[in-house]
């Protein structure tokens, strides 16, 4: 069976979309089938990963609207063992279009069903937002990875967030996969502050591995490439290539 991990945080710009990238194509570098669903209507996920979502006949809003065909929109991609599940701003309107539809919340995971023995991981690029595309997101995981930038309004928000994120786990199932700290800068006492804080809410759920700021992981999108394509032997590349192993590592220890 697959693993299906959603990436969700309803604050933006924390990393989502890189991490989503960046980790299932490293997980595929290892030689593990991977699967990743861009769940927002931005698309940069699909561009990230070198799709042109501007010329796509049908992309991830067919699936869940007109009950289209998963493997009827999948495209490959530059790396072996990872395809994608695309999206572009079509998807914006399945949000109203979902209200009234049967089974509202369950679209993704009912096209998703057969896909199970396919993939070894399914991760789940989700929206900024709580609404029905994330929530179908989350119907589908069964754990939830939540990226969380070191920042003053990242400490500020934290007990809410938790409180959110610990709501949606009992409602939805879910377990927590893991914090990941992003855009992380060791030299500032804001940094160490933060996951101090963190840890009092997340115990052992966060990752030693923490992704750092750096040129290389926000040009590579534009590039329509991973890091592990863009620069490979760059300190980003290599620090998300530490996350995927970290994560296999504490799959194994699950299986135990």
């Amino acid at each position: 069976m697959s693993k299906v991990i959603a990436i969700a945080n309803q604050k933006g710009g924390v990393g989502k979309t890189t991490t989503a990238i960046n980790l299932a194509a490293s997980l595929a570098s290892l030689g593990q089938e991977c699967l990743l669903i861009d769940m927002d209507p931005q698309g940069n996920a699909t561009s990230g990963l070198g799709v042109n979502k501007n010329t796509l006949e049908k992309t991830l809003y067919d699936v869940l609207i007109d009950e289209v065909l998963l493997e009827d929109v999948l495209q490959d991609t530059a790396i072996d063992w990872l395809d994608v599940a695309p999206s572009n701003t079509n998807l914006s309107g399945a949000e109203i279009e979902l209200v009234t539809m049967e089974s509202r919340d369950k679209r993704l995971r009912m096209a998703l069903d057969k896909f199970q023995k396919i993939y070894k991981y399914i991760i789940i690029d989700c929206p900024p937002s709580l609404g029905l595309l994330t929530i179908n997101s989350l119907v589908a995981a069964g754990t939830v990875l939540i990226p969380m930038q070191c920042e003053f309004f990242a400490l500020e928000g934290l007990g809410q967030l938790s409180k959110t994120i610990f709501a949606l786990m009992q409602e939805y199932k879910l377990d927590l996969e893991g914090v990941l700290f992003t855009m992380f800068d060791s030299r500032t006492n804001l940094a160490a502050q933060v996951v101090e804080e963190v840890k009092k809410f997340f115990n052992d759920k966060i990752y030693d591995t923490r992704i750092p700021r750096t040129i290389k992981l926000a040009e590579a999108p534009s590039f329509g490439k991973p890091a592990i394509l863009y620069d490979p032997n760059g300190k980003g590349a290599q620090t998300y290539l530490d996350l995927a192993k970290e994560f296999l590592s504490k799959q194994k220890g699950k299986d135990k």
